[in-house]
């Protein structure tokens, strides 16, 4: 159900970040000043997340735009990535000649129609294969997922989100809503994080 690309068209892997990228320098960029020397470098700037998300909104609407849709958001990370998701499908819905019923809700298990899993990252891919087959037990109609980072990982299981904002390398990331240790949410850009930055921020 969710995941295959049999269904739908295959958007790829989403914007692919290789190994090698250098990543940006971070004085190009505006960030809190109070992780100044807590990161190594800019992965993904704020405008190219917006901007991307904008696009996945776009592809969203043309598979599915068709029926009413339950967004689930999975917290924490899914929040920031969720909310413009949803504001972009419904500036689309706003300007086309259908209404589109979107309603959002968090991971709460229940009856649902037509399911749109919003995520932060997938990983190992092993969460979500396991959220998705409690979700099945409530037989809806479709299942999609849509995920905005896909870790390249030796320890995946091969799960791809059928929407993939980007394709990175294995890195600890932060910002864009996603954290360590509850720091980095407040981070508009995602970047990786330095040694000095996990020793700080270190439970």
């Amino acid at each position: 159900m969710a995941g295959s690309s049999e269904e739908a068209p295959d958007y790829g892997r989403g914007v692919v970040i290789m190994d090698d990228w250098p990543g940006y320098d971070l004085n190009l960029f505006t960030y809190p000043q109070h992780y100044y020397g807590d990161l190594e470098y800019v992965l993904i700037p704020h405008g190219i997340i917006v901007d991307r998300i904008e696009r996945l909104a776009k592809d969203i609407m043309k598979d599915i735009g068709y029926c009413d849709i339950m967004v689930l958001c999975v917290l924490k990370g899914g929040y920031k990535f969720c909310a413009d998701l949803v504001e972009h499908l419904k500036n689309i819905s706003r300007n086309s000649d259908r209404f589109v019923s979107m309603k959002v809700d968090f991971i709460r298990l229940k009856s649902y129609r037509n399911v749109l899993i919003v995520e932060d990252v997938v990983g190992t891919g092993r969460t979500m294969k396991a959220l998705l087959s409690s979700i099945e037990k409530y037989k809806p109609n479709m299942i999609k997922v849509a995920s905005l980072l896909v870790k390249r990982t030796p320890r995946s299981d091969g799960f791809r989100p059928d929407y993939a904002g980007f394709e990175i390398p294995n890195l600890f990331v932060v910002g864009y809503a996603l954290d360590y240790n509850e720091y980095f949410r407040d981070l508009n850009h995602i970047c990786v994080i330095n040694e000095h930055g996990k020793e700080k921020y270190r439970v």
